[in-house]
């Protein structure tokens, strides 16, 4: 069966209807709109092969249609008309971004609040380091008699250290070996990449200081973790209670309950490296909490080696093109607040 520019232009008709009212919409509904010019059983027949063809679903107590996930995909990959954000709405953004984000700390403690006010949906943040951090070097430092600190310097130039109690029989001799097998063998890695076997390489040339090794990589494993985990903030749960899906409070406290910063934090980065908005629809969600809803999503850049991700979580029938327009702006602003200045060119220096 042909998807038609006709049966395009009544697929659009219906996914705006529904995004606005929320109820299944009936082909009466749709032929009285200037723009179909078409009559209603025509309206009818093609609402009918809409259906067959999967981008329609028509609920058991009404004979209005609804959009399948399928719809709604195909309404966002082609026939979304796009929003255009008024001087206010831009001013009101603004405004709050200068208010309320002047330091970086600050980000994540506002950035999901002031998108899930300016949606009206649940809002989340993420900010994570852009490249896994690596071990940069290692220190071993003979400290008191029978002990030492183990120094662990990583590639975002943060210095860990820990005091940790020698064997008997090591030395600081034998410190010195561990410490260049160390320099040697684990710099450059990220902690996916110290494995078993690359431990095992480090204890065979570690010689008598060879039981330090499981210490010293457990905790530089901890140090490099700790380095590259996300902050996630989730704000505006409560907003969908005003929503007409989740007018069931038991529905709505389902939802609730299941939203909260560790599914939002084991979401995956979805996004690719050349598009900065990812739309998921229901189904399409790999978190099983949320294959009911959708998720917009779009990363900005913080500077200083750290990425952020802003999500909106609500229903499939929510208004893509503006939440979409919001958080386009709202991110870009964002990074341009966070771009530090380029340096002015020295002019060079001219021969005498």
């Amino acid at each position: 069966m042909e998807m038609t520019e006709r049966k395009k232009k009544i697929l659009r008709a219906i996914v705006d209807s529904y995004i606005r009212t929320a109820e299944p919409v009936g082909s009466k509904a749709i032929a009285s709109l200037p723009d179909i010019a078409t009559s209603s059983a025509t309206v009818r027949n093609e609402m009918s092969d809409l259906t067959e063809m999967g981008y329609l679903e028509q609920p058991h107590t009404s004979a209005g249609r609804v959009p399948s996930p399928a719809g709604y995909r195909l309404y966002i990959d082609e026939l979304m008309q796009d929003y255009r954000l008024s001087v206010d709405e831009t001013q009101a953004m603004h405004q709050t971004l200068e208010g309320k984000i002047r330091e970086f700390d600050d980000v994540i403690a506002q950035v999901s609040k002031i998108v899930s006010k300016m949606t009206n949906l649940p809002a989340y943040a993420v900010t994570s380091p852009k490249v896994q951090p690596t071990v940069k070097k290692f220190e071993l430092i003979m400290a008191e008699s029978g002990t030492f600190i183990l120094v662990v310097m990583t590639s975002n130039d943060t210095v860990k250290n820990r005091l940790v109690r020698l064997p008997v029989d090591c030395d600081e001799q034998d410190l010195k070996l561990l410490s260049a097998v160390l320099n040697a063998t684990l710099t450059g890695l990220t902690a996916d990449e110290i494995t078993p076997d690359v431990m095992a390489r480090v204890t065979r040339s570690a010689g008598a200081a060879a039981s330090l090794v499981p210490v010293i990589v457990d905790y530089t494993v901890h140090v490099l973790q700790s380095e590259s985990h996300s902050e996630v903030s989730l704000s505006g749960q409560m907003n969908l209670l005003s929503l007409p899906e989740y007018r069931d409070p038991q529905k709505a406290q389902q939802l609730m309950t299941q939203l909260d910063e560790d599914v939002i934090g084991n979401l995956p980065a979805v996004i690719g490296p050349d598009s900065k908005m990812q739309i998921l629809i229901g189904p399409e969600n790999i978190a099983q909490e949320l294959k009911d809803t959708s998720v917009v999503m779009t990363r900005f850049d913080i500077g200083d080696g750290m990425q952020g991700m802003i999500g909106v979580v609500g229903p499939t029938r929510m208004d893509y093109a503006q939440v979409t327009a919001r958080l386009s702006y709202f991110t870009e602003s964002l990074s341009k607040m966070f771009a530090k200045p380029e340096k002015p060119e020295l002019p060079e220096a001219k021969e005498e």
